[in-house]
């Protein structure tokens, strides 16, 4: 079969699985699962060169790993630390010892066979339950930051285990480099990551295009991997410290942003490549230790992470709600097992057999979180809603950080009001930053990267940026993608004014209106005007001026309609004027 007919394949199989299985609140990944195991050898035999395919797609987990390392701030998890340790150290290590007690002495496997599974089996899913969590809203609430925790210690864990897996491997490669390289490897990326990567990316931004920007990005992960790869380590590994080392940069968001289509992708093509090596003939000579293991591996883990969570006094709904949602086998799961099997640490029918037990578990932990609400809700159990702000996130998004967008961030600096800033020219942001602002590279009418940036979080977005069309862009995006986010624009002129209106952003600042008024008024004062009256005739022209605005806006004028519009506008200003200079002088 031709690469254009596979590929054919793969796309059909993921347009009608994926939406299906989210349809039915079942999760990608399953979709994923199931699509790769239909199309695969197992059953329609459409594509049988799964291994192949599978070796392709790691790359969409070294992607994911990127992606991770890059949501990991420092900040947070220095903030998050005592969540991190001690709730999510104390659910890996329990889960796991657990696990590895029981294949030890009950199945008989080696220590470091069952350690490796066990392991393996105490990572839950970080986009299955984050999903869940937030369709949920618990994920900002108390029991929800518990579980958000959980799966951050988790995360940090896939790197350690993945360097367990390699140094127990018995196919060792004479070639490997001697462990210095390695270590010399890892402190390269480093040095790089902290003092090379951000000049490299503002020498892109400033003379590159956006194609060149993804390229870069590619670039970064790309080569980070191989480099740790050659030096006998993880690709994994050297990805996630690129992305922890660029966490805190003001490329950040749009690393992110250009990397997340190609991490979907090969993420979910190694899905699909899972699926298709998974081994049905196993099942169906063994569906009942199968099933069985699925569901005490579920039950396990909800019922540890349950007690954590009394222990720390949560409710026992919100506890169990929690346990439920990290009761999954993790996509990392399918990695240690594959690399496990490569490396002859485990047989090839245990990995299977791992493989299906944590799919399994997938499919199962959706429903068993719908029917514990749907339980509660029929015995009248008050729903759990996001009742705590996340400080990480926002709720004021300023699309350019010129002269303009800064005086509006420096007062709500001031009053300790977090906000996120985005701006396109890298040497202004680098320049900026020096004075403590947040705020992060790149162009804010792009709707992927305003998704990454947290708008969706955010309850006001200050448009703030030069161009009036990309202005008008970005009022666009945001009241088609975002219409619960409130709008406060800058308008060059009465025409943006009315574009804006057209799209029904009521709130704008017309950025030389209020100077100008000002400027009059000073130049009144310095002709002799009274202070007074000064005040009063800018007033006068200030409120004609937005009455007839507003007229324009009810009546839809063209350009000559304008004209005229203008003409008997300076008129009755005039008469105005001349009426209120007639009543002063009576006065006096």
């Amino acid at each position: 079969m031709s690469g254009f007919a596979t590929a054919l394949i793969f796309l059909v199989a993921t347009v009608i699985a994926v939406p299906m299985f989210k349809r039915l609140k079942l999760g990608a990944i399953l979709g994923y699962l199931v699509a790769g195991l239909i199309i695969g050898p197992q059953v329609m035999d459409w594509v049988n060169d799964s291994q192949t395919i599978l070796h392709v797609a790691e790359l969409g987990v070294v992607l994911l790993l990127f992606v991770i390392g890059l949501e990991l701030e420092p900040q947070k998890l220095w903030r998050m630390r005592n969540h991190i340790v001690l709730t999510g150290g104390l659910q890996l290590s329990t889960c796991a010892a657990l696990i590895t007690l029981i294949l030890h002495f009950t199945l008989g496997f080696s220590f470091i066979a069952s350690l490796i599974i066990g392991l393996s089996l105490a990572l839950s899913s970080t986009a299955f339950a984050v999903q869940l969590m937030s369709e949920h809203k618990i994920l900002k609430s108390p029991p929800g930051q518990q579980g958000f925790a959980i799966l951050l210690m988790q995360d940090l864990a896939v790197i350690p285990i993945l360097i367990l897996v390699e140094s127990y491997s018995v196919t060792q490669n004479v070639d490997a480099p001697q462990w210095w390289v390695s270590l010399g490897a890892v402190v390269g990326v480093l040095v790089v990551g902290r003092y090379l990567t951000n000049p490299f990316l503002r020498l892109i931004s400033s003379y590159g295009s956006a194609e060149v920007m993804t390229s870069a990005a590619l670039l970064i992960v790309i080569a980070t991997a191989l480099g740790m790869q050659a030096a006998g380590l993880s690709m994994g590994m050297g990805a996630f410290i690129a992305g922890i080392l660029l966490a805190n940069s003001s490329f950040r968001h749009q690393l992110e942003t250009e990397i997340e289509p190609f991490k979907g992708l090969l993420l979910g093509l190694f899905f699909m490549a899972i699926g298709m090596n998974l081994d049905l003939s196993l099942f169906i000579s063994e569906p009942l230790f199968i099933i069985c293991a699925s569901l005490c591996l579920v039950l396990l883990k909800t019922l540890l992470i349950f007690a954590i969570l009394k222990g720390t006094k949560q409710l026992t709904t919100d506890a169990m709600r929690v346990g439920l949602m990290l009761s999954q086998g993790g996509e990392f799961a399918f990695v240690v097992m594959q690399q496990s099997t490569a490396n002859g640490i485990l047989p090839a029918n245990v990995s299977a057999e791992v493989t299906l037990i944590v799919g399994i578990s997938m499919a199962l932990t959706a429903p068993l979180v719908i029917l514990h609400s749907l339980w509660f809700t029929s015995r009248n159990c008050p729903a759990v809603y996001d009742s705590k702000s996340d400080t990480s996130e926002p709720q004021v998004l300023i699309a350019g950080f010129g002269r303009f967008g800064q005086l509006s961030a420096r007062i709500l600096a001031a009053n300790d009001i977090p906000f996120t800033a985005l701006d396109k020219d890298a040497k202004h942001i680098e320049f900026v930053k020096k004075f403590g602002n947040k705020v992060f590279y790149g162009d804010a009418s792009r709707l992927d990267l305003l998704v990454t940036a947290g708008l969706g979080h955010a309850k006001i977005l200050l448009i703030a940026v030069d161009g009036e069309d990309d202005c008008i862009k970005i009022a666009e995006l945001a009241r088609l993608h975002f219409p619960h986010v409130r709008i406060i624009a800058r308008a060059r002129n009465r025409m943006t004014v009315t574009r804006y209106a057209e799209l029904g952003v009521e709130l704008y600042v017309r950025e030389m209106f209020a100077s100008g008024l000002e400027a009059a008024e000073l130049v009144l004062k310095e002709l002799g005007v009274t202070a007074e009256q000064a005040k009063h005739m800018v007033d006068i022209f200030a409120e004609h001026n937005r009455t007839l605005l507003a007229k324009t806006f009810k009546q839809q004028m063209n350009i000559e309609q304008l004209i005229e519009s203008s003409r008997q506008g300076r008129e009755e200003l005039q008469t105005l004027f001349t009426k209120d200079k007639q009543s002063l002088v009576k006065d006096n």
